[in-house]
């Protein structure tokens, strides 16, 4: 029997170990999707216990302590409730989450991040309190230690056209001293969402910082297009759009420009027209992103905001949302093949949600790669409710059946938590017992070369190329 979460923790074959160990484990990361707060990075926030570093704004945890029959009082907070009393709480649902990523990712975060090797339980929770708190309180344990001591080089956060990117400005000031770079990417989401209550709220907040009244379609392009440029400036490279659906319609400059006209008019906008909007304006978006040189991300499929009382109560990204089933296929198909009739379709990243359709994905992509790009099309990394080991072993197995795996761009933390960069080692380990167990098996060549050459890819090596920050 082996010990929980020992060094060969994930490792499942002895040629997973090498791997591993002589070509996976020390790689550089590059976090090309996240949510951290760059200004958080950039005033190097200090945090006064764990639960202000673990558990706030960590809905994944949050969720799970919901399932475990925890008050909502000790998960989001309310009066009263000390954060000692949040962390009891998780310490008590940590147990139960047994076959989720979260009791491998709690300990690896304790371990990695803290030293602390204590098994997460109520019984224990005292000694890793007081241990993790006196950690804190000592030097090496603020935001930007958290990302040295992980080896991240590169970071890109998320940010809205309308972001004025001052604390980006700030922090390429400071890359020589600070040895990483955080960089913002660009997510136009706000604007494309014309049937949202805050869509006309939402242009006089555009409108203001590209310094225009967006009073016609053509305006609100010229916007999009100058904040872009804005982004590359200081350093953007990468854009990314939650596609809740893939919207695809065909329609003309003419059409979308009427619909905008009837959104600021606040009379109804339709499904239909709806789609028409997103088409024309992502097509545009896209042939933008191809002028820059960026990479285009769509995330896919996600069903947010489920719970109406809670939403009202909470807010968004608070651990109410779920996988989605809208059809890819169709509509992205035409949406990637409009932009490369006119040779302007972006380095692309495509990530689903739903994991039925990674088969679909990996084929779909296959269609648009080339331009002497390697991986110009990418099968996005198993995302969200999919970074599990169940998950990422079926986005690779997809991706190695219908693509090159060797030329997969790699993981990413998309967290909002600053001791997320586990997850790459979780990932890692992972990957390394796949192909491990395609050599033992006698189906992958014993070539270390060739084996060098695929695992230092995958963790790092691919992403530096593609993206080229």
């Amino acid at each position: 029997m082996k010990a929980f979460m020992d060094d060969d923790f994930m490792l499942n074959n002895e040629t997973a170990k090498q791997l591993y160990r002589d070509y996976a484990a020390d790689m550089p990361i590059i976090d090309y999707h996240c949510h951290l707060s760059q200004q958080e990075i950039y005033e190097n926030r200090r945090f006064a216990n764990l639960t202000e570093v673990w558990l706030y704004g960590d809905h994944y945890k949050w969720r799970a302590m919901r399932a475990n029959g925890v008050e909502e009082k000790y998960i989001t907070g309310g009066e009263g409730v000390t954060d000692y009393e949040r962390f009891l709480a998780y310490a008590r649902t940590v147990p139960m989450t047994v076959g989720n990523p979260l009791y491998h990712w709690s300990h690896l975060e304790l371990r990695r991040l803290f030293g602390i090797e204590e098994l997460i339980n109520e019984r224990n929770a005292p000694v890793i309190w007081e241990k993790a708190n006196a950690k804190l309180q000592g030097s090496g344990y603020a935001v930007q230690d958290f990302i040295r001591g992980s080896r991240v080089e590169v970071v890109c956060t998320t940010d809205d056209p309308a972001d004025s990117l001052e604390h980006h400005r700030l922090l390429a000031e400071q890359e020589a001293e600070l040895g990483f770079r955080v960089l913002p990417s660009f997510r136009p989401d706000k604007a494309l969402e014309i049937n949202r209550p805050a869509f006309l709220g939402y242009l006089e907040k555009l409108g203001e910082a590209a310094g225009r009244k967006l009073a016609s379609y053509d305006d609100l392009l010229h916007a999009l297009e100058s904040r872009a440029k804005f982004f590359h400036e200081v350093g953007g490279r990468v854009s990314d759009h939650a596609l809740d659906y893939v919207p695809w319609a065909e329609t003309t400059h003419e059409e979308a420009a009427l619909i905008y006209e009837k959104a600021l008019l606040g009379e109804g906008v339709t499904l239909e027209e709806e789609k028409k909007y997103k088409t024309y304006t992502l097509l545009f978006l896209g042939r933008l992103y191809a002028e820059l040189g960026w990479s285009m991300q769509y995330h896919i499929n996600a069903h947010r905001s489920n719970n109406a009382r809670r939403l009202a109560q909470l807010g968004v990204d608070t651990g109410f949302d779920s996988i989605g089933d809208s059809p890819v296929a169709v509509p992205l198909v035409r949406l990637l093949d409009r932009l490369d009739a006119d040779d302007q379709l972006p380095r692309t990243i495509v990530y689903s949600l739903n994991p039925t359709d990674n088969d679909v994905l990996a084929a779909l992509i296959g269609s648009f790669q080339g331009g002497g790009i390697p991986g110009k099309i990418q099968l996005g990394a198993a995302w969200w409710f999919n970074d599990t080991k169940d998950g990422m072993l079926a986005q690779l197995k997809s991706l190695g059946n219908m693509g090159l795996l060797p030329r997969f761009v790699g993981m990413l933390t998309d967290s909002r938590s600053f001791l997320s960069y586990t997850r790459h080692e979780y990932f890692r380990r992972i990957f390394c017992s796949l192909l491990g167990e395609w050599v033992e098996q006698g189906e992958t060549p014993n070539d270390p070369e060739l084996l060098r050459e695929i695992v230092q890819g995958v963790c790092y090596n691919n992403a530096k190329a593609y993206f080229r920050f």
